[in-house]
């Protein structure tokens, strides 16, 4: 029974992620000029990573747009883009991760792909630290010193998928002035799917830097998943059934996806307000 329960709580969670990339791409004309929609709404970020360059895209990435205000600064913090950041992290932390970011999404289905999977061990772990490294290096340090977007130039492979190649395909004029950057950005979004059809979120988990933020507001999030602690026996099967690097339920690699509530022999693990 728990296990059903699991399964459809996954199909709803799968809803949510679907239903979050339509509306966050609804601008569908700009698919069809190839146009990137410059409205009102632009102003106003979505929780997940979704680029901005997207021709369906009605607003902002707030990885996007924090890059651009720190290069744009001049060395004074970007209030608005960290207030809009911290904002999200209180309410919700990393269940954006697992319920309201696209490219979240697109990795689960990669990984139902039918090759052999790597799963968790001591490696992924060590590796799941690289995002915070990411996250220094080319969201904050490069956009401050060198005032461009470092990630979402040099690595974002949602922005290649979303923006770059739709925007190549449809405007002959881009398609001349294609140089190596562009192509090491294609490299980067194929091991990157490559990656996610034998290790389950491995963008997500090892290089996004978006999550590495909302990490830091798990412990301390409103909404997530909660365990009750007079319930809770200490057999870890929850942590053993999770395919993020989880040390434990809510920690900062746990996305709140809730699978881990279908497999806990005493049902001491919920969602909802924390």
């Amino acid at each position: 029974m728990s296990a059903f329960i699991g399964k459809i709580k996954s199909h709803t969670r799968q809803y949510s992620q679907l239903i979050s990339a339509v509306l966050y791409n609804c601008h569908i004309t700009g698919f069809a000029d190839g146009r990137i929609y410059k409205g009102a709404s632009k102003g106003v970020c979505v929780p997940g990573l979704n680029c901005y360059s997207c021709p369906g895209a009605v607003c902002a990435c707030p990885l996007g747009s924090l890059q651009g205000a720190l290069a744009k600064s001049a060395y004074k913090l970007p209030l608005y883009m960290l207030g809009t950041i911290i904002l999200f992290g209180i309410f919700l932390g990393r269940v954006i991760c697992g319920f309201l970011c696209p490219f979240g999404f697109l990795q689960e289905l990669i990984y139902k792909l039918p090759f052999p999977k790597i799963k968790k061990n001591r490696i992924t772990r060590a590796l799941s630290y690289l995002k915070y490294v990411i996250l220094l290096l080319f969201v904050v340090a490069i956009p401050m010193v060198k005032l461009l977007p470092g990630f979402c130039k040099y690595i974002c492979p949602a922005g290649t998928l979303e923006a770059g190649i739709p925007l190549v395909i449809m405007d002959e004029h881009l398609q001349n002035q294609l140089g190596l950057l562009f192509s090491w950005k294609v490299f980067v979004l194929i091991m990157c799917i490559i990656a996610c059809s034998v290790c389950y979120r491995a963008f997500c988990r090892f290089i996004c830097p978006l999550g590495a933020i909302y990490s830091f507001f798990n412990p301390i999030a409103f909404f997530g998943m909660k365990v009750d602690k007079e319930k809770c026996t200490g057999c870890n099967a929850c942590i053993h059934f999770c395919k993020m690097d989880t040390k434990k339920v809510g920690d900062h690699e746990c996305i709140h996806c809730g699978e881990c509530a279908s497999v806990c022999p005493e049902g001491a693990i919920s969602c909802g307000r924390r």
